[in-house]
């Protein structure tokens, strides 16, 4: 990942440690679309518990690898729209 934009020179890591916060967001996402996944099979379906978990449980290990490219986006957007200056 570049160090800076190279069209409006905007930093993406602005301190030591920062995307600790795109974790988060990562984390956030795919727990809430594991679970409010889980619970719209389990509301309209008749599948067990056993059975979803080989559903999502695939689903919590690869979700995140492909979603964490967004989440450093949408951590940066959420930071620069509160701090716009570091």
């Amino acid at each position: 990942m570049n160090a800076v934009c190279p069209v409006c020179y905007l930093k993406f890591e602005r301190a030591q440690g920062y995307w600790v916060g795109a974790i988060y967001v990562n984390y956030a996402v795919t727990t809430l679309v594991a679970v409010t996944g889980y619970f719209l099979l389990w509301a309209r379906t008749d599948l067990s518990t056993a059975a979803q978990l080989w559903i999502w449980l695939p689903f919590c290990v690869v979700f995140p690898l492909w979603f964490f490219r967004y989440s450093r986006s949408l951590w940066l957007a959420v930071e620069y729209g509160l701090n716009p200056n570091p």
